[in-house]
């Protein structure tokens, strides 16, 4: 017992010896997180050598300007290490290109205007603001695409990463199922397991050295502590653990209530603080909202319409009926109007609601069947596609809509909300929400009201734009879409 509450004391520091001995006593699985940094920067070189191809295209002494820019190279590569581009993978559960897309467009921006400065200062040398231009575009263009091939390649030559949860509550089943929902984890569950009582005291020592032993049988490279009573004393414990083994760590937190509404996390002096959103949107944000949801709807109709009018013609040749339809929903502040889909069901769907479900023996106010006998060959193609959604781009124009927010509910379904469930009728439906991108119809009604109300609560025109390009991801993996 001695010797556990030796190794379990988080304020100890190892004594002589003593690391190398526990380093091989539980030696983690090798780290791909080395090969990820170097394709990452290959990513990089490649990005920085085709702005300089792009820019001695343009202008006398191509060659020259080139080379310069090239010569470049090693100050982006030291811009990214500083912005943390070649780091922020490492402790991340899920990291895509898409989580860094701001920090790599000051990335690109500040290294191109940097390089263009010292283009400039040769004397023998000079280039329009075209030619700048179109280096900046090309590398604006070329980052995210090489450096998104380059996490595709790791994750086919490294093996998912072993992960050790410990927890065995309702937080742990949770972060399990979110696991399951989201994509691109790289992580691969190897064991759960539970820590004795409240891990307090004698129990947390128990706990500390079954959580040792545990990493001695399964060699994870993360541990995930997924407990609703992580106290600071735990916590200390296997921060301690983790660190003496240098294994990565994650920590789900159980006040995910608060946590979920936080927009930043702050320090006073040593001291973390969770800083706040009191107030709603600004009148300027709901503007600009309100200027993309025109300007795209009108260009999205524009490029669409072709597509529109095949669509048309499919479903009135598959079933007879109109190729629109027409249902009331509940918009902003629960405001009724008339939402437009391509027809997906047969023409008397809605007469024979209650041959499928019984409106008022459901548990929740959510509807959604996965083999609805109602749904027509060619709707259940336009359901799995999304493109049943496209004439809501009409009323996207209309003001009744956004092109991003909660999903519109029928009118049935929102009369039985209670009160805490109504706040996602605050903002404007969306074609496209949080739901889409995170889990669409496999998602509970507990899950999806979590995923809207930390989207309305901490609302940005950035998290629409984010909200959108994940949506092309979400509708080619089709998971979820009935």
């Amino acid at each position: 017992m001695n010797d556990l509450r030796k190794h379990s004391d988080p304020k100890r520091a190892p004594e002589a010896g003593e690391e190398a001995a526990l380093s091989l006593l539980v030696a983690p699985v090798a780290s791909g997180d080395p090969l990820r940094r170097r394709l990452l920067a290959l990513a990089d070189l490649i990005t920085v050598l085709g702005a300089a191809a792009t820019m001695s295209l343009s202008g006398p002494e191509p060659a020259a300007k080139a080379l310069w820019f090239g010569a470049a190279l090693p100050l982006w590569v030291v811009l990214a290490k500083l912005y943390g581009l070649y780091d922020a993978d490492h402790t991340r559960i899920r990291h895509t290109t898409l989580d860094e897309a701001g920090r790599l467009f000051n990335w690109v921006t500040v290294s191109a205007a940097l390089t263009l400065l010292l283009i400039a200062a040769v004397p023998q040398l000079s280039f329009s603001a075209g030619a700048a231009a179109l280096a900046w575009g090309a590398a604006l263009a070329l980052a995210p695409i090489g450096r998104g091939a380059a996490r595709g390649l790791w994750r086919r030559l490294i093996p998912s990463e072993r992960g050790l949860v410990v927890g065995d509550g309702e937080l742990a089943d949770s972060f399990a199922r979110k696991l399951a929902l989201e994509p691109g984890h790289h992580l691969e569950v190897a064991r759960r397991i539970a820590l004795p009582g409240d891990a307090s005291g004698r129990t947390l020592r128990k706990g500390l050295g079954e959580l040792r032993a545990a990493i001695k049988r399964e060699r994870p490279q993360r541990v995930v502590l997924a407990v609703e009573a992580a106290h600071e004393e735990l916590l200390a414990g296997v921060v301690a653990l983790c660190r003496e083994q240098g294994l990565k760590l994650s920590v789900a937190s159980p006040m995910r209530a608060m946590l979920g509404t936080a927009v930043s996390l702050a320090h006073l002096g040593e001291l973390p603080v969770v800083e706040f959103r009191g107030w709603d949107p600004s009148r300027s944000t709901m503007a600009m909202k309100g200027m993309i949801d025109r300007v795209g709807s009108v260009l999205g109709l524009a490029l669409c319409a072709p597509l529109l009018a095949l669509i048309a013609v499919a479903i009135r040749i598959d079933s007879r009926g109109p190729a629109i339809f027409r249902q009331i929903r509940a918009g902003k502040e629960g405001r009724p109007f008339r939402m437009l889909k391509f027809r997906t069901m047969t023409a008397d769907a809605e007469k024979r609601l209650t041959d499928v479900v019984e409106p008022e023996d459901l548990p929740e106010p959510m509807f959604k069947l996965s083999d609805d006998p109602r749904v027509t060959r060619v709707g259940r193609l336009l359901r799995r596609t999304s493109l049943d959604e496209l004439p809501q781009l009409f009323n996207v124009l209309r003001g009744e809509m956004s092109l991003v927010g909660p999903r519109p509910e029928e009118l049935w379904l929102v009369e039985r909300y209670e009160e805490a469930e109504r706040f996602r009728l605050a903002m404007k439906p969306g074609m496209t929400g949080p739901m889409q991108v995170h889990g669409r119809g496999d998602l509970e009604f507990s899950e999806r009201l979590a995923i809207e109300r930390e989207y309305i609560e901490n609302y940005s025109l950035a998290k629409d734009l984010r909200i959108l390009a994940q949506t092309a991801s979400a509708v080619v993996r089709r998971r979820g879409a009935y």
